[in-house]
């Protein structure tokens, strides 16, 4: 069982927010975590790595515990038993398929799980590829073997899948659901898209303003009626100003160019990426 509670202040859009999240999380739950951009998601996982410490706050995973700042007991992120994959693939693009999996691997640890994990991810014919040479879902995968080469018990996922079309996406999330059954992980999903929500989640939080809103099955989650269906990672082409705003032309994964309104009072620039969620036929949004 992990229990946590975090408080920490964050600036959004809207101002200063408190994060606040105390809750319990099964073994082996996979977990997705929703909301506004802004609200909190990404910090919770950097909290539950320890990438970040809050302001107050426990973790504790089974009989560790892995931060207590009353008694002052913070556990580094190299010693916890933890997995991650972003949307950026991160792999070291001087290194080969292969190499880049070993780098991952505890000193003196069975390179066996190597072969294993490129059995699974079927990497066979990629190993001695370099990063360039792959495509985007291809290093995703890449990048998930990795995050599992060290046989983590929590895998914290932080929208790994917006930047890929719909297809390649449905494919990944097979993969991911396949290691986490497989290795009998906890994993936290943040994630904008619906469809993924319910196909992989147990059980799903909704973060609005640093506070969870919604705890329970994604069957029970009330839906915005303007939550998207899905949502890509696209790339600012052009800002031109508008009464009150500017018009983004935003360029989609799949190659097609969309404009959006943008009413916030920091639009993005050209070449900056941005979540685009697609909701119903000809809705779009943007959020940061």
């Amino acid at each position: 069982m992990i229990g946590l509670r975090f408080r920490k202040k964050l600036q959004a859009a809207s101002g200063v927010i408190t994060l606040t999240v105390e809750q319990e999380i099964a073994p082996h739950q996979l977990i997705a975590i929703t909301g506004p951009s802004g609200s909190g998601k990404t910090t919770l996982l950097r909290l539950l790595a320890g990438l970040s410490k809050p302001e107050s706050g426990f973790l504790r995973f089974g009989e560790e515990v892995w931060l207590d700042t009353e008694r002052k007991v913070f556990v580094p992120p190299q010693k916890r038993s933890i997995g991650m994959v972003f949307q950026e693939y991160a792999l070291f693009p001087h290194l080969r398929v292969g190499a880049n999996l070993r780098y991952a691997l505890q000193k003196g640890g069975d390179t066996k799980i190597i072969k294993e994990l490129i059995d699974i991810m079927e990497l066979g014919q990629l190993v001695d590829r370099f990063p360039r040479q792959l495509s985007g879902g291809q290093q995703q995968r890449v990048a998930l073997a990795r995050a599992l080469v060290r046989q983590p018990k929590l895998l914290l996922l932080d929208e790994p899948l917006s930047a890929l079309d719909t297809d390649l996406r449905q494919r990944l999330q097979d993969y991911m659901l396949r290691v986490h059954h497989q290795y009998g992980l906890t994993t936290l999903l943040v994630t904008h898209d619906f469809s993924e929500i319910s196909k992989m989640a147990e059980i799903v939080w909704r973060l609005e303003e640093g506070e969870i809103t919604y705890a329970g099955p994604p069957a029970n989650l009330e839906r915005p009626r303007n939550w998207a269906e899905t949502t890509l990672v696209g790339t600012v082409v052009r800002c031109q100003s508008l009464p009150g705003g500017v018009l983004l032309t935003v360029h989609l994964p799949s190659g097609q160019l969309i404009q959006i309104p943008y009413l916030g009072k920091i639009p993005p620039g050209p070449g900056e990426k941005i979540p685009v969620a697609i909701g119903g036929p000809g809705r779009v949004d943007v959020g940061r």
